[in-house]
């Protein structure tokens, strides 16, 4: 079985491979002050307490995957590989992994490793050229072209930051739970502000999405737009221009990766 570990700022998401098929998958909050042996701990409870494999689960791990957005999360995690799964392949998103995957960018660098990962996902799972909205501490628009390459993004403050910044800066305002509101027109303040989140970052989508795929494709219609990302689900049901939801999208990218970066024969 294949491990892979998607670290973002926020959460991290954590996925079992049998295969081609994701068969457990956990959600853990992010910190960066975590040391390697507390990682080590906290991966081994989490795959102790599988329903089907329990404490045997963690001996048939075959590889391990892992990207992420925080670089000392990063090099914990290293050191979680080489002290406890050291006789294991491990494959972890940086500068000389092999994507397949060409960035168009001025400085391909700056590109964090998830989206180049989701890129690959998605062209393997729909083709390109396509669009991958990933909602996440930010909501980051990714462009694919017909050939499979990274061509450019955007990126944009994320649901939660909105929230947050809300209850912060309006005097009025406090911290809300992120749910949809009973319509569009709120009859309180909360129910207000659930509003603007939910219909005000559907209609974000929807215009940035519409711009990038006139700038991608002849047709617009031929671009294939993907929702990925914890906090998805609020928005699937108001834009009008998604076209796929995959929540595993950046765990199924590490698989591809560690395919192409281990020899398995």
């Amino acid at each position: 079985m294949l491990l892979t570990i998607d670290v973002g700022n926020t959460h991290t998401v954590l996925g079992l491979f049998d295969g081609e098929e994701i068969v457990e998958h956990w959600r853990i909050s992010t910190e960066a002050r975590r040391t390697a042996d507390e990682l080590a701990v906290l991966l081994q409870g989490l795959m102790g307490m599988h329903p089907l494999l329990g404490e045997e689960l963690g001996d048939n791990i075959e590889g391990i995957a892992i990207c992420s957005t925080v670089p000392s999360v990063l090099h914990e995690l290293r050191e979680v590989t080489r002290r406890y799964y050291g006789d294991i392949p491990a494959v972890l998103v940086e500068p000389g992994v092999k994507t397949g995957v060409p960035i168009l960018m001025d400085n391909p660098k700056e590109v964090g490793a998830d989206r180049i990962i989701n890129a690959l996902a998605a062209v393997e799972l729909y083709g390109g050229p396509c669009v991958v909205v990933d909602f996440g501490t930010a909501t980051t628009f990714d462009a694919v072209s017909v050939r499979g390459e990274y061509v450019g993004g955007v990126i944009a403050p994320g649901i939660e930051i909105s929230v947050d910044a809300l209850g912060v800066r309006g005097a009025q305002l406090r911290k809300i739970e992120i749910a949809r509101p009973r319509s569009v027109i709120g009859k309180n303040t909360v129910e207000a502000m659930q509003a603007g989140i939910v219909y005000g970052f559907a209609g974000q989508v929807d215009g940035v999405v519409g711009r990038m795929a006139r700038e991608l494709a002849d047709d617009p219609g031929d671009v294939t737009v993907i929702a990925t990302g914890g906090l998805a689900p609020m928005v699937l049901g108001e834009s009008g221009v998604i076209d796929e939801h995959e929540p595993w999208l950046t765990l199924i990218g590490l698989r591809l990766v560690y395919e192409r970066n281990v020899d398995r024969s």
